[in-house]
């Protein structure tokens, strides 16, 4: 058999070609029309339902609220905080929604999520700051800054804002009971910046950057003067004020330092520090560091 008698066009008589023609007409258009049809079925508003719609039955706010407590209660703050958020989400603009956040805040400081708690108390006090809660939300967030503050080895800045936002409820909310305990974190945040402060002072008195030590004991003495560090720095300021040679300045400092601390060891060092080089405490009144304490040592 020849290569044209394989050939279908070849061995089909001229009388049966326009039936096969239509034939294969028919056959391409209802391909095409199979297509066309599952292309237009997803047009199509009145076919068979594709992406289902679900419909989350509604809630009301009382129960959102309480299944964020027993999340509290179970030992799951993270996941109560969530719930707490759902009231903003599903209510807003309402009281829900104000509870919810400063629940969410507290859910979220239980939690550990101290970021995260920094960011809902701010936006609590900034939306609420006439609310009778707005103290208690100033506090969280100040105390969520205080669980973050590291040793005086590394930056201080979480205890700085800590500080800050102690102040502020003592300052703004003077009647709240946060008041007693802000207080006392205000001194101990001053406390560690202080120290943060005498660490650096002492870094660079050990390499005799005595005007850059100075500096950082004048900002104990400035700014933190009520802290258990300005006893060691007013001797590290007699220190660094003999090494200047900058005597009376030196002698202000120890006799500032006897009048204030007289019993304390580091006034008996800095005394006999003088002693060695032939001075003895004397204060200067006009110097800065007798005017900042308003101490007259008698002569």
């Amino acid at each position: 058999m020849t290569f044209a008698a394989l050939n279908s066009s070849a061995s089909v008589p001229a009388h049966r070609a326009p039936r096969l023609a239509v034939r294969g007409a028919l056959v391409l258009c209802a391909a095409i029309s199979l297509a066309s049809c599952s292309f237009f079925d997803d047009l199509n508003p009145f076919g068979g339902e594709k992406y289902k719609m679900v419909v989350e039955p509604d809630v009301p706010a009382t129960k959102v609220y309480d299944q964020g407590l027993a999340k509290l209660a179970n030992g799951a703050p993270a996941e109560a905080a969530k719930k707490f958020t759902d009231l903003g989400t599903k209510f807003p603009d309402s009281d829900w929604a104000r509870k919810g956040l400063l629940m969410t805040t507290y859910a979220q400081f239980q939690a550990g999520d101290y970021d995260g708690a920094e960011t809902s108390a701010e936006k609590y006090v900034k939306l609420y700051p006439k609310s009778t809660e707005a103290a208690y939300a100033l506090y969280l967030e100040a105390s969520a800054y205080y669980s973050q503050i590291p040793d005086v080895s590394r930056d201080q800045d979480r205890a700085g804002k800590a500080m800050d936002l102690f102040k502020k409820v003592v300052q703004n909310y003077p009647d709240s009971e946060y008041v007693s305990d802000s207080k006392f974190k205000i001194q101990v945040t001053s406390d560690q910046l202080a120290g943060k402060e005498m660490s650096i002072g002492r870094f660079y008195l050990n390499r005799r950057n005595y005007t850059a030590a100075i500096n950082r004991f004048r900002n104990v003495l400035t700014a933190y003067q009520t802290t258990r560090h300005s006893e060691e720095a007013l001797y590290r300021l007699t220190e660094a004020y003999l090494g200047l040679g900058i005597t009376d300045e030196a002698q202000t400092a120890a006799a500032v330092l006897g009048h204030n601390f007289p019993d304390g060891q580091w006034y008996k060092d800095a005394y006999n520090l003088l002693k060695g080089g032939g001075l003895e405490p004397k204060e200067n009144q006009q110097s800065w560091i007798s005017k900042l304490y308003h101490a007259v040592v008698p002569s």
